[in-house]
């Protein structure tokens, strides 16, 4: 069994005093007391005040000195200013030590060696900001150089006295939009067109196209193929809309038709081909209205030709509608009069407008076939209405050569590659 033992009690330790702490690795200095902080701080606040003066005078010590005579020995220069000094230079003058009252200043680097109570510190200034950046410098270092904006075209120039001003018409007024042409000329959309054009897919007379351009009638316009392949990823969407829901925007609380579009309501009996994408039901505008109490086909898509063909002013496609009504006139028969179906297809006007000609047959006993080649808000409800009709519902089955079929309630399918609307 191991036994331990005690190592006897030096001297110090028996009469109980107290040992000095060792000076090396891992022992701090003993901490000053406040009284010899502030003495040894007072010591060298009066140290550099006094170092201050002397260098305050030295240069005008040196002014009064009479000039040297020959053979003379040279006048020794002043000591380099301490490191202490250096350090105060560098600072702010916000950030300096409070001067004593009575302190004589210092002179200002640049006064000629004289110095002036008055004078102002200068802030400092970086010359390397001042002198712009280095030629040389990689670019990602470099700011960008501001260049002067080019002058815009004046809508309109000031007529003078002389011939040369005379007649004078400013080329870049003149012509149609290149946009609007090309939304013409059945290219793409107006918006999309801009969007071809910024992107640098659109040269006119082999010159790169600019947004705003205008050009004649006898303009050549070329289409880069990458804006075709861009173009061939929008989709158009078959929806079977149902009641309850809006056609464009969200209104009143209800919930547009797009909302719709989604991977679990996609018609399994879809013939396309296409493969649903989550980008897919970005971006889709309805080319054309269903009122929230009436169901039907609707046409959703990204493709802006397809808007202009079914909505445009000059859209001639046919919209086909089964319309369940009530007569609330007055005849022998309670039936609606021959005259008035005849004013169905054509003499009626809406807010002063002659309507197109129509189509209006009776499909069953109590149900209309209406096939119209305009849509104004409404329309059918308010014909109706002229005549003492009630409209109790309203089904769209067909947009042009497009059939709703047995696409059910609330689902949707793509508009094949094959398949157009005129």
């Amino acid at each position: 069994m191991a036994t331990l033992k005690l190592k006897p009690k030096t001297a110090a330790a028996k009469t109980g005093e107290r040992r000095a702490p060792l000076r090396g690795k891992g022992v701090s200095r003993p901490r000053q007391t406040l009284e010899q902080a502030q003495t040894e701080r007072a010591e060298r606040q009066a140290a550099f005040e006094q170092r201050r003066a002397e260098e305050a005078q030295a240069p005008r010590r040196e002014a009064a000195k009479p000039a040297g005579r020959p053979g003379s020995k040279p006048q020794q220069r002043p000591a380099p200013k301490s490191a202490a000094l250096r350090r105060e230079d560098s600072l702010h003058p916000d950030e300096r030590r409070p001067r004593p009252e009575g302190a004589p200043q210092r002179a200002r680097a640049g006064s000629g060696g004289q110095g002036r109570p008055d004078a102002r510190q200068e802030p400092r200034r970086d010359q390397r900001r001042a002198a712009g950046p280095r030629p040389d410098a990689p670019f990602g270092q470099r700011p960008p150089e501001r260049r002067p904006a080019p002058p815009r075209p004046a809508a309109a120039r000031h007529h003078h006295d002389d011939d040369d001003d005379e007649g004078f018409r400013d080329p870049s007024l003149e012509g149609e939009r290149l946009s609007k042409r090309m939304a013409a000329q059945g290219l793409a959309s107006r918006r999309e067109a801009d969007e071809w054009i910024a992107a640098g897919w659109v040269r006119v007379d082999g010159k790169l196209a600019q947004l705003g351009q205008r050009v004649g009638p006898d303009a050549k316009i070329e289409i880069d193929p990458a804006a075709r392949q861009e173009q061939a990823k929008q989709v158009t969407i078959l929806l079977h809309k149902p009641i309850g829901y809006v056609s464009g925007q969200a209104e009143d609380g209800y919930e547009p038709a797009s909302v719709l579009v989604r991977s679990n309501t996609h018609w399994s009996d879809d013939a396309s081909g296409i493969k649903y994408h989550i980008g897919h039901a970005r971006g889709l505008a309805p080319a054309g209205r269903l009122d929230i109490d009436s169901t039907g086909l609707l046409v959703l898509t990204q493709d802006g030709r397809v808007a202009k063909l079914l909505i445009g002013d000059d859209s001639k496609i046919e919209k086909e509608y089964l319309v369940r009504v009530e007569y609330q006139g007055s005849s022998p028969d309670g039936r609606l009069p021959a005259e008035d179906l005849a004013r169905l297809n054509h003499g009626l006007e809406l807010d002063g407008v002659q309507l197109k000609p129509a189509k209006v047959s009776w499909q069953n006993e109590d149900q209309l076939r209406f096939v119209l080649r305009e849509g104004r808000k409404r329309q059918i409800r308010r014909m109706c209405e002229l005549v003492g009709l009630k409209v109790v519902g309203l089904k769209r089955v067909r947009i042009g050569r497009i059939n709703l079929g047995h696409l059910p309630p609330g689902q949707w399918r793509y508009l094949a590659p094959w398949e157009r609307f005129d």
